[in-house]
């Protein structure tokens, strides 16, 4: 079955942006104290705000069904990679074979929580994020319905952890497990729960409309 697509694929320099963005956040969360750098970043981006605003549309409601012929922005495609392009989503790497996926991902500073350690509700984000990638890459995607989270052990930061996921349908629905290790430590555990989607019922998704 092809994949699951619905919406458009990043530009290359938003991603370029959001990988650059990730790192620069972790070095500001661990600075210990001004430095002329960061006030150069700030006009910087003050420049770059500045330069962007009137090349995107004013309306920032995504151009997704009745509003598909609107003047609203485009929407990029959520169903897999989401923290390729923006960076307030981990970035990861998956390998879908049919019913399971395995792949790694890597915390940075940036989703710290206890100290040294994930924040609990990144990881549910995380979880969620290869749920959909894995439905998508599968062909039957759709929206969650309930996500159930267990957390056995802190997940360490700057640590290549690994996850494995599994899904199966039934009656209309998508169950998947989702758990990620810290070598053959287990840290949490995620039960997923999505509606099977119809393709042929999808709504429209106005493509990128061309602005500079």
């Amino acid at each position: 079955m092809e994949p699951w697509v619905f919406g458009e694929a990043p530009l290359g320099q938003t991603e370029g942006a959001a990988e650059r963005l990730r790192r620069v956040i972790g070095l500001l969360l661990a600075a210990e104290g001004d430095i002329p750098a960061v006030d150069r970043l700030l006009t910087a981006l003050d420049d770059v705000e500045a330069d962007l605003a009137p090349t995107v549309p004013a309306d920032r409601e995504p151009r997704v069904g009745t509003a598909a012929d609107g003047d609203g922005r485009v929407y990029l495609d959520h169903g897999r990679d989401v923290g390729a392009y923006n960076p307030c989503f981990p970035e990861y790497d998956l390998t879908v074979d049919g019913p399971t996926a395995s792949g790694t991902v890597t915390f940075p500073i940036a989703y710290e929580g206890p100290a040294g350690y994930v924040h609990g509700g990144f990881l549910a984000l995380f979880a969620d994020c290869i749920a959909q990638h894995h439905n998508c890459e599968a062909g039957v995607a759709g929206k969650t319905v309930s996500l159930t989270m267990r957390y056995r052990r802190p997940a360490p930061l700057l640590t290549t952890l690994t996850v494995n996921a599994e899904r199966r349908t039934d009656d209309g629905r998508i169950h998947s497990t989702v758990r990620l290790r810290d070598g053959e430590r287990l840290l949490c555990e995620a039960s997923v729960e999505a509606v099977a989607g119809d393709r042929a019922a999808m709504p429209e998704v106005s493509p990128r409309g061309g602005r500079p």
